[in-house]
């Protein structure tokens, strides 16, 4: 069964470094150039989290390049939120901004209740472990909501 895909969608967690950059990179992975994909948090003050990358890497997935943005800058380089089908957030402070912002627009804002990985494990490898489970988190919800990776797009 082929679902029809959102225009564009808009992923977002607290800093733009972690769960959110994972959704967007694993999104344009599976379902191509079809949907415009965009990330954002409700701050931006952190890089992209290192073990975001790596275990987006071991997916084929680059995430080096990204650059944090949060709602707030979105506005200021003028994306307006009101141009994206879907926002889905990725925890509850973006739920919460996201749901601010857009009040006065008829958007559809889902919330993903996905594991915030930072903070755990005490070894790198413990580490690893608790990325690759948002990682999969988020491939498995994406692959529920919009079904399997697709090879045409």
């Amino acid at each position: 069964m082929v679902v029809d895909l959102p225009q564009s969608i808009l992923f977002c967690c607290d800093y733009n470094a972690v769960r959110s950059p994972m959704a967007e990179g694993l999104m344009k992975k599976y379902y191509g150039q079809s949907t415009y994909v965009q990330s954002a948090g409700v701050k931006s003050d952190l890089d992209i989290d290192g073990f975001s990358i790596a275990v987006c890497k071991e997916m084929d997935v680059e995430l080096s390049r990204h650059r944090s943005r949060s709602f707030d800058e979105m506005e200021e380089w003028g994306d307006d939120l009101s141009g994206f089908d879907l926002v889905v957030a990725l925890s509850p402070a973006s739920q919460r901004r996201a749901l601010e912002l857009t009040r006065y627009y008829h958007l559809d804002v889902e919330y993903w209740p996905i594991l915030d990985p930072t903070g755990l494990g005490e070894t790198r490898e413990a580490k690893l472990v608790a990325y690759r489970q948002a990682r999969d988190q988020i491939s498995d919800q994406l692959i529920a909501h919009f079904g399997p990776p697709r090879t045409d797009t």
